[in-house]
Formats: structure tokens, sequence, C-alpha cells
């Protein structure tokens, strides 16, 4: 263990111990009992004020693959050797709850595999139509990339998540609902980011990254940020979202490890790439029918080499229980497909990427507790017209606890 990981083991370790101590000192002040209950959240320990407020909760991902488990970003992945693979894909712990007020709130995310931080922030929660959260978060940007790794309905997010994603940043957001259960529904993020990627405290020059998303509830219901309609909505709820996001740096692509190149891209020049990227999103549940889908469009501008690129992308995905209408089909079981299509760029349409997915969900538990079986199939094209495919099996057990 390096001598980082343990400071940050060290720092959770009394961070767990100085909030139970918090919430055991407000108790003996006003002489009652700590509430303890076991949630979708994990344990939590409140105060009956409910001022005051800790929860815990671990999460694991076991995973098998074959031929192999990432999906192919050039034609020599296709080329790989078979590494057929059992691990434990996700460990994390998440600690969140409130203090002083139930709407000042905190929370953490710790990657226990990786060692890594991955979410820590504040957030001011008084109104439902104003919000203001601080700290580093994944960015409020695309439906797919929001949703939990633990809440998702395939085994793991598309082929076009690695090219459009913004990933976790650090910075600041307002966000709120507005003119809820009507027909001018809306939820609104505005955020003001360092744009450098996951732990980046400052950017690479004095340019910051602006993303803003709006998104109308169009039946005046908001949906939840999970795949699956587990909750089987016996009302129809969707959203239809517009999202945009400006960016200088020295990167055009980010990820759960930080700031990145996409292919094509290898220098790393401070402020040497404008990304200016934005999508087009819809999503809709209705009795054990779920539907996600977006649309993205990003261009980047090399300053270095006075050069422009376009990228395009899209997925559509849907899910249902088929119990609903057959007998004979067990409830716990979701059938659900996905279709991406990526164009690395535009000017050149001979080159695309495309994915076929098919799942197969049992809930145990709703996401907390569930086996997901999947296939995917991969069919790449370059610009010579050369067509590379593969197929790939994953079977996946999340369990929270």
């Amino acid at each position: 263990m390096t001598i980082k990981r343990l400071y940050i083991h060290l720092f959770l370790a009394c961070f767990i111990i100085g909030n139970i101590a918090v919430i055991a000192q407000n108790d003996s002040i006003n002489s009652k009992k700590i509430n303890i209950d076991y949630t979708n959240k994990g344990f939590q320990f409140s105060t009956p004020d409910k001022n005051y407020s800790f929860h815990i909760e671990s999460r694991l991902q076991f995973r098998f693959a074959t031929p192999n488990d990432q999906s192919p970003v050039t034609f020599n992945d296709f080329y790989l050797e078979s590494k057929t693979s059992f691990k434990i894909n996700r460990a994390r712990l998440k600690i969140g709850g409130n203090a002083y007020k139930p709407w000042l709130k905190y929370y953490f995310e710790y990657d226990i595999a990786q060692g890594n931080l991955l979410d820590f922030r504040i957030m001011i929660e008084k109104w439902d139509f104003f919000k203001v959260k601080v700290g580093q978060w994944k960015t409020y940007y695309s439906r797919e990339r929001v949703i939990s790794s633990g809440k998702q309905q395939m085994v793991d997010r598309s082929i076009i998540n690695r090219p459009f994603t913004l990933d976790r940043q650090q910075g600041i957001e307002f966000y709120g609902r507005v003119f809820p259960k009507t027909l001018a529904d809306f939820t609104y993020h505005i955020s003001v980011l360092t744009g450098a990627g996951r732990s980046a405290t400052t950017n690479d020059d004095n340019h910051l990254m602006y993303v803003g998303r709006l998104q109308w509830n169009m039946f005046g219901r908001e949906l939840e940020m999970t795949g699956s309609d587990i909750k089987y909505h016996d009302k129809p709820t969707g959203i239809l979202a517009f999202a945009a996001a400006t960016n200088r740096s020295n990167y055009t692509r980010f990820s759960s490890a930080g700031g990145g190149n996409l292919l094509g891209y290898v220098t790393n020049i401070p402020g040497q790439y404008r990304v200016n990227q934005a999508l087009i999103e819809t999503a809709f549940k209705y009795r054990g029918f779920s539907w996600q889908n977006e649309n993205h469009i990003k261009k980047i501008t090399d300053y270095e080499n006075n050069t422009n690129r376009t990228l395009t992308g899209y997925y559509v995905q849907a899910g249902y229980f088929f119990s609903n209408i057959l007998d004979f089909v067990p409830k716990p079981l979701e059938i659900a497909g996905l279709y991406a299509n990526y164009k690395p760029d535009t000017d050149i349409n001979e080159a695309y990427e495309q994915e076929f997915g098919l799942a197969f969900n049992w809930f145990f538990k709703e996401h907390r507790n569930k086996l997901t079986a999947e296939v995917s199939h991969f069919s790449y094209q370059n610009i010579d017209s050369f067509t590379q495919k593969e197929w790939r099996f994953r079977i996946q057990w999340e369990i929270s606890f």
C-alpha cells in the first residue's frame, strides 16, 4: 500500500469516527437515542431532530468476461489475445448525510480497489428551485454517465461514453427544479468547473469549463437517474433534455482516471484544444418499459496544428419486464437491448464504430442485488473500408449493502 493510499484510508476512518462522534454528541445534548436504520443507502445513523445524519454503504461488482472485458478502441484491440477475466470490477465505499440542518448535505465516494477518492461534495438544498453544490462529482451532462454503474441496465456504458463524457470535474454547480407537476416542469444544471478532470484542483490555463443542462419533465414528473423500470411507473414518465459544454485545455477527452486524449491527438500543450459539444437526450419509463437515447456532437479545434474535427454519435437503449404480458416469464427478469453508433470524424464517411448489445437482468433486490448477463457485438470500419468484428460475453453480479 502506498503512502498516499494509507493517508486516504486513515482520513476515511477518522471521518467515519468523527461523524458518529458528532451525532453522539448532539444526541447527548438532546438526551434522546440515535436512530439507526437500514435504508437504500446502507446503514444510517440520525438524530431525532434530523439535523444530523450519516449513512455508510459498501458496494461490490464481480464480473466475468470473454474474450476480453474492455470495448475495442482501435483496430489493434481486435487482434489482442483472448484474455478471459474474472475480477472485482468495482469496490466502492459511499458515505453521506447531512449536518447542522437537513438541507446541508455531504457525500463522499471512495474507490477501494484503485485507492481513488472519486466524489467529495457539499450540497445546499434548502429550496427545490435553487440548489448549490461544490466539490468533485460526475458532471451533470449526459444521462448514461450520470447513472451509477451500479444502477445501469446493461453491464456497462456504451462505446459512446468514452469520446463524449465529461466525467468527474471539480467546481461549483447551480441546479434546481421549477414549475413542478405542470407542463412547464423543468430541471436545470449550470456548472463552472476546472475542466481538467478528476483530482485536478487547477486547470492548465485560465480557461474554465462551462456546462449547461436543461431537462423538460414532459409529464410533470421527474425521472430518476437509473436504468430499468423496476419501480413499475403506473403513469408515463419521460424527459427531453438539452446540454452543452465548452472547454479549453490540453485534453480532448475525460474518464474516471482524469484528463486524456482521443486517437489522433498526441501533443499536450496548455490550452491547445478548444472543445465544444452538445447533446439531445430522451428517456421514458412506463409499466415495466424503459427507454433512453442520446445524440452527441463534438467539435475539437487544435490551435497548435490549426485543425478542426467533428465527432458524432448516438445510442438507443430499451428494456422490458415481459412478465407483465406473459405469465410464464419470471417477474425478476428484464430483457434489454442497446445499439450505438460512433463516427470519429464526420469528414470521413467510411469510418464508423457500431455496438449491439443484449442483456438479461435478474433483480434479487432491485439494483442493490442483481445479476446481469450480456452479449455484445462490435463492428468497426476504417477509412479504407476495412471492417473488423468481434463478439463478447459478460456476466456481472452487482451487490450493495
